[in-house]
C-alpha cells in the first residue's frame, strides 16, 4: 500500500491507496505550527494493520510556503553574484517585499566573473569572493551565488562554492543557481536565494520526519518522499537540496489528486477550502504552469509553479467567473470540485459547467501525493552554431533530466523521459533553450 498525507493550515489529509483504489481515507485537524506532528497524527489514525502494510509515505508539506508568506523560520543568506559590471544594472534582490528582504538578507556582493563560453569568460575574482565570505563568517547562515550564464557553464559558481566554504567552515550551505536552471539572472538568482533561506528550516523538519517514521508503524524500511510544485515527488535529500520546488506543492498535488479521482487527464480543477478557493487547469495529467513572471511571497522566481486564480471560498460567482478564465478559448472542460467545501458551491451557478465532484474530492491533495510518480527537469541554452548537433544536445539534456528524476527518488529502470518544445532567446542570437521532464516510480523497497 502507498499513503499520502498533505498537512494543511486546518486540517491534514490521509490516503491509503491499494494500488489506485482508496481503501482508506480520514481527515484530522493540523496542529498548529507543528507539520510533523500533524502528519503524525493524521497517519495514527489509519488503522493499524493497514498502514502496517504502507511501503511508502509521500507528504505535502506546506512549511516552505507559509515560511515565506510569514517571514518567520528563514535563515540569514550572503547573496553572491558573479557577473561584475555586465550585472550591475539591477541589484540583488531588487523587487523583493522590504520585510521579506531584511529577514532574508546577510549581505550582497557582484564580483567580476562570468561569460557565456571560454572564449569570452572573465576569470572570477577570487579575492573579492573571499573578502566577502570573511566578512559573513558567523552571520549568514546559507549563500546563494549566482553567476551570468551559469546555465550554460556552472563552474565559477562551484569555484565560488568552495571559496566561501574555506572562508566559512566546511560544512556551511552554498546554494548554486546552475542546479534551478533557465537564463533569467534575477529570477533565477531569486529562486536559489529562497532555497538558501529555507534550507535550515526545512533540513530540520526533515530531520524531524524521519526521527518521527519509525513510531508511525509503517512497513519496515518504507520510502518517504515529498510532494514539489510541478506535481511530481522526491526525497527528502532532494528536498534539503532544494526546498523551493516544494513551495507551489500543495495546489500542484491537489489539482493532479483531482485529476486521477475524476478520471480526466485534462480539466479545470477548483479546490474549495474553508476561507479560500483556488482554481487552476490539468493538462496531460499534471497541472498547468503560470506563465513568466510568477512571484511566490511577493518575489519573482524561475520555479515550475501551477498557473492559480485565488478568489473567496462564500464568492461562488467568482469563482465561477475564475473557472471560465481557466478554461482554453477552444473547447470546454470540465470542472473538477474537490476540497472541504466543494459541496457548498451551489449548481446553478456552475450551470454552465459539465461538474464532476468525484468521491474523495475532500483528500485530493493527499490523493495526488499518494499517486503521483518521483520527477525530474533539466533546461539548457545551447547556441546552434556551437558545432555540435542539436539533436545530440536533446539527448542528453533528456538524460540529464532522467538523472535528476533518479537522484530525486525514482527507479532508474522504469523512468520516461519527455523533451518538451525548444524556445528561442530573445538576448541571445542563434540561442535556443531546450527542456525535458523525467517521471518514474520511486525506487522499490
Amino acid at each position: 500500500m502507498i499513503l499520502g498525507v498533505d498537512v494543511g493550515p486546518t486540517n491534514t489529509d490521509a490516503v491509503l491507496l491499494d494500488g489506485d483504489r482508496a481503501v482508506r481515507a480520514v481527515k484530522v485537524p493540523s496542529v498548529a505550527g507543528d507539520a510533523v506532528g500533524s502528519l503524525a497524527a493524521a497517519v495514527r489514525a489509519l488503522p493499524a494493520e493497514q498502514r502496517g502494510r504502507a511501503t511508502q509515505l509521500a507528504v505535502g508539506l506546506r512549511v516552505a510556503a507559509r515560511a515565506v508568506r510569514e517571514r518567520h523560520g528563514l535563515a540569514r543568506v550572503g547573496v553572491l553574484r558573479v557577473g561584475g559590471a555586465a550585472a550591475d544594472a539591477v541589484r540583488p534582490l531588487f523587487g523583493w517585499p522590504g520585510a521579506l528582504r531584511d529577514a532574508v538578507c546577510a549581505g550582497t556582493a557582484n564580483v567580476r566573473g562570468g561569460g557565456l563560453a571560454p572564449r569570452d569568460t572573465t576569470p572570477l575574482d577570487r579575492d573579492a569572493v573571499a573578502r566577502f565570505g570573511a566578512s559573513l563568517a558567523g552571520r549568514a547562515e546559507a549563500f546563494a551565488v549566482t553567476a551570468v550564464f551559469s546555465p550554460v557553464d556552472g563552474g565559477q559558481e562551484r569555484e565560488a562554492a568552495e571559496i566561501l566554504r574555506a572562508e566559512t567552515g566546511p560544512d556551511t550551505t552554498v546554494l548554486l543557481s546552475s542546479d534551478v536552471g533557465t537564463l533569467d539572472l534575477l529570477a533565477r538568482e531569486n529562486a536559489t536565494v529562497l532555497d538558501a533561506a529555507l534550507s535550515v528550516l526545512v533540513a530540520r523538519v526533515a530531520d524531524e520526519l524521519t526521527a518521527t517514521l519509525p513510531r508511525l508503524g509503517l512497513a519496515p524500511g518504507a520510502a518517504v518522499l515529498v510532494t514539489r510544485s510541478d506535481g511530481t515527488l522526491m526525497s527528502l535529500e532532494y528536498l534539503r537540496r532544494q526546498p523551493g520546488l516544494s513551495l507551489g506543492s500543495g495546489p500542484a498535488c491537489t489539482i493532479r489528486g483531482a485529476g486521477l479521482l475524476a478520471g480526466l487527464p485534462d480539466a479545470v480543477v477548483a479546490d474549495i477550502g474553508e476561507r479560500r478557493a483556488r482554481v487552476g487547469a490539468l493538462t496531460g495529467g499534471y497541472p498547468q504552469e503560470a506563465g513568466p513572471g510568477e512571484r511566490i511571497g511577493g518575489v519573482p522566481v524561475s520555479v515550475r509553479f501551477p498557473d492559480l486564480i485565488t478568489v473567496r471560498a462564500d464568492a461562488h460567482r467568482e469563482l465561477a467567473e475564475a473557472a471560465d478564465r481557466m478554461r482554453p478559448a477552444a473547447g470546454l472542460l470540465p470542472l473538477i470540485l474537490v476540497g472541504g467545501g466543494a459541496g457548498g458551491v451551489p449548481a446553478d451557478v456552475l450551470a454552465g459547467f459539465d461538474v464532476v465532484r468525484p468521491e474523495h474530492g475532500g483528500v485530493a491533495g493527499a490523493f495526488g501525493a499518494a499517486a503521483s510518480p518521483v520527477g525530474g527537469q533539466y533546461d539548457r541554452i545551447v547556441r546552434r552554431g556551437t558545432g555540435r548537433r542539436l539533436d545530440a544536445v536533446r539527448d542528453e539534456v533528456r538524460d540529464l533530466a532522467r538523472a535528476g528524476a533518479v537522484r530525486a527518488g525514482a527507479d532508474p529502470r522504469r523512468v520516461r523521459t519527455h523533451a518538451e518544445p525548444d524556445l528561442p532567446v530573445p538576448y541571445l542570437p542563434g540561442a535556443v533553450l531546450l527542456r525535458a521532464r523525467a517521471v518514474g516510480p520511486p525506487l522499490p523497497l
